[in-house]
């Protein structure tokens, strides 16, 4: 990657994510995201100062791509959400995105970490979104019932669209009880389920092995359940080789 390519980017130091992405992945992101998402962007300022500042705290370099944020910010614009559910924070990039493309939006993000929930927090008050993104901490297989029986009880709206991107053991659990959240038509996104191919590989994942399960866990489960219709969609970029689950609820 060039200095110039850098440059036109405008990206933070982001560590570096496992396994790194081909040198033709990440050039075509930084050509697509300097025309389809430049500087003059206007959440460009604070979408640079939220990753920055997440870096400069030591959170780990696994938030979503820009492209990927970009996609999900559309996804909610496409399906006129107004209730989101995030499910894994960490320094709510993807949140702080999706929020700042569509006006109307009010996000409800579960996040485990107490560290990654704290800068997640001060991410989003200086982002000015306080009274739109809420964070609850706690582990979210414990937290999600709560939200669940505030929608129940009418204290919040069904949710439009739900993104998760959390612990990859849970995949099932999350998807499972984010559909009873849901209204019919809301889109439902569950994140690194291709895991660059071992989901369909003979190849041992080593200290990656429960990521592999999960997903494959939530795609198999997803395909018999008549709640949803689902495809999986294979990505190669920032976030290297992986993938989503996209499903629609009937």
């Amino acid at each position: 990657m060039t200095d110039k390519l850098q440059q036109q980017a405008s990206v933070p130091p982001r560590g570096t994510r496992r396994p790194a992405p081909g040198p033709k992945w990440l050039a075509t992101d930084i050509y697509t995201l300097s025309h389809l998402q430049p500087p003059s962007a206007p959440n460009h300022s604070i979408l640079h100062s939220t990753l920055e500042n997440s870096n400069n705290q030591d959170l780990p370099p696994i938030y979503s791509s820009r492209a990927f944020a970009k996609f999900l910010a559309l996804q909610a614009k496409a399906v006129n959400a107004r209730h989101c559910l995030e499910v894994g924070t960490l320094g709510a990039f993807a949140s702080i995105w999706l929020a700042s493309v569509n006006e109307e939006l009010k996000i409800t993000t579960l996040e485990f970490d107490h560290k990654h929930a704290e800068v997640a927090r001060e991410n989003i008050d200086n982002a000015g979104m306080a009274g739109r993104i809420t964070v609850i901490e706690g582990p979210a297989i414990e937290t999600l019932p709560t939200v669940l029986a505030d929608i129940e009880a009418g204290k919040l709206d069904k949710f439009d669209m739900v993104y998760v991107d959390a612990d990859k053991e849970n995949n099932w659990n999350y998807f499972d009880a984010a559909v009873k959240g849901c209204r019919r038509g809301a889109v439902v996104i569950v994140d690194n389920v291709v895991q660059g191919g071992l989901i369909a590989s003979q190849d041992e994942a080593t200290d990656k092995q429960h990521h592999v399960e999960g997903a494959k866990t939530v795609i198999e489960n997803a395909g018999k359940d008549e709640r949803v219709s689902a495809t999986v969609l294979q990505t190669v970029g920032e976030g290297s080789h992986d993938g989503f689950l996209y499903a629609v609820v009937l």
